[in-house]
């Protein structure tokens, strides 16, 4: 049986939290504009809402097996206890950060957010006209009992409402229409701009919902039950089947946390516990108001409160004839956000409506909701091209717009491919093949991030634009693969020399990488590895870079997220360093450079180093041949290595460590833009 404790790796899901809590950071920072501050929050909210849908159902469900005497699982006793206290405290530090720090700071800008206190007089006319030509439409009152079969949505905000009429006692439960209408109403009254919540909105005209008893109490509430999980991605065999058998057992989703305002009365919550399935949920006391990731929607919009327009840079205005002609001469690099996503936009429209071009290959894993680029390869179906998309439908919580736009392709003539169940296609690739007189030539898209304009705004993330036909015949290979829609039965069923591919060569070529790092360094001759990701847990390759560490391989790591490699450890990881970087822009893209002598391999790809990247999907790294743009990536991770304002370390106890300064101060984002925008 699989045992869950360990020495020599972070836990997963504190290591998640931990960064969660290096987003928390960013709202505290001064030097962060206020309006921005207040989006970090939202992310926060955001951030730990997913946790409870997706990671709390598995500690719950791990506790439970854990403590059956039959079982002989043995996990960390006090996992869920620094979990919980972790979650907690991050909520107390929240709180303070919002109403102590943020809404002064609003209120000297003249922007009033109203948060538990009464209306102003100046507001209370314009927020009761708005309430009865619009709220009111929406509201729903459910008188409950202990025979009620109603049933909270996932996440949606409620009020608990106590009445009294004549001489009975009711319970009512009221949505706040948050998901129908703005979270937040604006009123401009002077030079003063109010920010009033719908909740408060709601509450206030209470009375005007139920003008015939008395409102005794009014608590909001949220129910918070998991997401569907595929535990096969973290635990194998026995463990991952009772684990799966503990979470059938729910009803609409086991409920892993009731937030609530505080004052419940007893005998109402036990009622709620019954009817909502609450037994195992863990209930938190928490404020007045809930799922502020909707401070994301915060309604003003001041220049001087926001950060600094960085406009976008377009790195192929310069190419006046086809795009595709200017890939057959040079490969071409992209990096979004800094750089504009038209140039990808540019590649899949020219080739809609190139008479040339016959075929279009893409894989297509979390679409934009109003997609450009599948709007072209409809263009390209209904133009006479063949065009082939592999639709990834288990793109967690994007599954429905997946969906809609594989149907509406399916109708225009586009050929869809639907991944295998037990296989998830996470590459980012796309190829497209053009005839030139007697014979096809081949250009493509290799990126680290998905093929979605909206996300390319605020993702960090690399898109190379090549006519490698070795590169590309090796994609044509894997989609003739993909369309038979079916597991790889061996790792040799395909030969990549090339591409990098998960559950073909991806673990092995990396782990080969690391070995001649080993090598090299043994030998006295110069070593190095640096590497770029947003999740680090897969322990094969974690033991091999703790064994490179321990050979004397210097080992620099920027990992966003979760990172189960525990640095500066003697005798273990003494030579490794991993740092964070949370800033405007959400760092996504992932990168490889191996020293190799001075040479240096650089590959990019969509490959996280996660047991589910590694072992359950289709991922694709791509080396970089082309000189000019090796060193560019080269350049922009030295950057990111310097920063020193945007950067913690973490450190051996999992904590954010702010990175110590000099007396130059480097912010990787921003100097990366310049060095980009300068190279324009």
């Amino acid at each position: 049986m699989e045992q869950l404790i360990e020495t020599s790796f972070f836990n997963r899901d504190l290591s998640w939290l931990k960064f969660n809590e290096r987003i928390l950071m960013e709202a505290e920072r001064s030097t962060v504009p206020l309006l921005e501050r207040i989006k970090f929050l939202a992310i926060f909210s955001s951030n730990l809402d997913e946790f409870y849908r997706v990671r709390m159902p598995v500690l719950l469900a791990l506790e439970k097996l854990s403590n059956k005497e039959d079982n002989d699982i043995r996990i960390d006793d006090h996992l869920l206890t620094a979990a919980n206290q972790l979650i907690s405290d991050q909520q107390q530090r929240y709180g303070k950060i919002l109403q102590s720090d943020l809404i002064p700071l609003l209120k000297e800008n003249q922007i009033n957010l109203i948060y538990g206190e009464p209306f102003p007089a100046d507001i209370q006319k314009s927020t009761t006209r708005y309430f009865l030509s619009q709220v009111m439409a929406f509201l729903q009152p459910v008188y409950v009992n202990a025979s009620s079969d109603f049933f909270p949505s996932n996440n949606e905000l409620y009020f608990l409402i106590t009445l009294k009429k004549k001489e009975d006692a009711e319970v009512v439960i009221l949505n706040v229409p948050s998901n129908q209408l703005p979270r937040f109403y604006k009123v401009e009254s002077g030079d003063q701009t109010f920010v009033v919540f719908l909740d408060d909105i709601v509450r206030f005209h209470l009375d005007r919902v139920f003008p015939q008893a008395d409102v005794t109490g009014c608590y909001s509430f949220k129910i918070t039950r998991d997401a569907e999980l595929d535990l096969k991605d973290e635990y194998s065999g026995n463990l991952s089947e009772q684990l799966e058998k503990q979470l059938m057992k729910r009803d609409l989703g086991l409920a892993t946390r009731f937030l609530h305002q505080p004052g419940i009365p007893a005998n109402v919550f036990e009622l709620l516990k019954k009817l909502f399935n609450l037994k195992k949920a863990n209930r938190i006391e928490g404020g007045r108001y809930h799922n502020l990731k909707d401070f994301m929607a915060f309604p003003v919009s001041l220049p001087k409160l926001s950060n600094q327009n960085w406009p976008k840079i377009c790195n192929t205005d310069r190419i006046d004839g086809s795009l595709t002609e200017a890939i057959y001469k040079n490969d071409i690099i992209i990096h979004t956000p800094y750089q504009s996503y038209d140039s990808v936009l540019r590649f899949f429209n020219e080739a809609a409506i190139d008479a040339e071009v016959r075929e279009i290959y893409v894989t297509l894993y979390r679409v934009a909701s109003d997609s450009k680029i599948v709007n072209a390869l409809i263009s390209a179906a209904k133009n006479g091209k063949k065009v082939t998309v592999l639709v990834e439908l288990k793109a967690r919580f994007d599954e429905a717009n997946n969906i809609k736009w594989a149907k509406k392709m399916k109708d225009a003539g586009v050929d869809i491919i639907y991944s295998v169940t037990a296989l998830k296609v996470h590459a980012k690739v796309a190829l497209v093949k053009r005839r030139i007189g007697n014979r096809m030539r081949y250009a493509g898209l290799f990126a680290t991030g998905n093929f979605n304009e909206s996300t390319a705004a605020f993702y960090t993330d690399h898109i190379l634009m090549t006519a490698n036909k070795e590169m590309l015949r090796e994609v044509e290979l894997l989609f003739i693969f993909l369309a038979k829609r079916v597991k790889p039965s061996s790792p040799d069923q395909i030969k990549f020399h090339h591409l990098l591919v998960a559950q073909f060569n991806l673990q092995q070529v990396f782990l080969n990488l690391i070995d001649r790092e080993i090598e090299h360094a043994r030998q006295g001759k110069p070593s190095g590895i640096t590497i770029k990701m947003n999740n680090l847990e897969e322990k094969v390759l974690i033991n091999k870079l703790y064994e490179a560490s321990s050979a004397g391989v210097k080992i620099d790591m920027i990992v966003r997220s979760i990172c189960r490699l525990i640095p500066g450890v003697a005798g273990m990881s003494e030579n490794i360093k991993v740092t964070r970087i949370v800033d405007r822009y959400l760092e996504h893209g992932r990168v490889f450079i191996f020293n190799n002598l001075g040479k240096y391999d650089v590959y990019l790809g969509s490959a996280d180093w996660m047991n589910r990247n590694i072992y359950r999907r289709i991922e694709v790294c791509f080396p970089v041949y082309d000189e000019q743009i090796k060193k560019e990536i080269m350049d922009i991770i030295e950057i990111q290595k310097q920063d020193n304002v945007q950067a913690v370390c973490i450190a051996e106890n999992m904590d954010n460590i702010q990175v110590e300064a000099d007396q130059k101060l480097v912010s990787s984002q921003h100097a990366i833009y310049e060095f980009l925008k300068n190279k324009s």
